[in-house]
């Protein structure tokens, strides 16, 4: 199981575009979340021990981010061909039996993850109602195996300051995880950057 740390795509970017299908089917837009005060992206998929680890509590956080305004999607942009147990199927249990509250949307010409700039699973993209990138990086500090218990903190607090109008502070931890699963010859150059 290889690390692979998030790019740590710049703050202020724009949110990249989107179009894809969710687990029921029906396609959802990044439109679709221009009145929510704040936006949660999410890259996660089924099979990574590290999304395994969190998604629980993931999901645990995200209804009380959505309850309080916030929009949270989440994009799974491994290859699927590769990985069965990532198929848009996969998903669809997946969702069921954590209790996914939030569109889980599969990526499968992984355009939307090169897009992003995602590298690992999980990996948390945070937008302001303008749809600018205040945060990326880490859900908290717990891992696999490290002891550390699972609050979601790092990703709360940067959404809970985009809630309340306060700044986002700009220290942000990198998440760790496994690699997105690139098809072959599809990999994204900016590992070479």
């Amino acid at each position: 199981m290889a690390l692979t740390p998030s790019t740590m795509l710049p703050l202020g970017t724009p949110a990249p575009d989107f179009a894809l299908t969710d687990t029921d089917g029906q396609t959802v837009r990044l439109g679709d979340f221009k009145d929510a005060p704040a936006l949660v992206v999410a890259f996660i998929c089924n099979h990574c021990p590290y999304v395994k680890h969190l998604r629980e509590s993931l999901r645990d956080v995200a209804e009380e981010l959505q309850a309080k305004g916030a929009a949270v999607v989440g994009i799974n942009s491994n290859d699927a061909t590769s990985y069965a147990d990532d198929s848009p199927e996969m998903m669809k249990v997946e969702k069921e039996t954590v209790g996914y509250t939030f569109p889980y949307l599969y990526d499968e010409s992984q355009g939307v993850a090169k897009a992003y700039r995602a590298a690992c699973t999980p990996d948390f993209y945070v937008f302001d109602r303008s749809h600018t990138l205040v945060y990326r990086g880490q859900f908290d500090d717990s891992r696999p195996g490290n002891g550390i218990p699972l609050t979601g903190k790092d990703l709360k607090a940067a959404v809970e300051a985009v809630l309340s109008g306060q700044a986002v502070p700009a220290e942000q931890k990198p998440s760790i995880g496994c690699n997105i699963k690139w098809k072959a010859g599809n990999g994204p150059d900016y590992f070479n950057e």
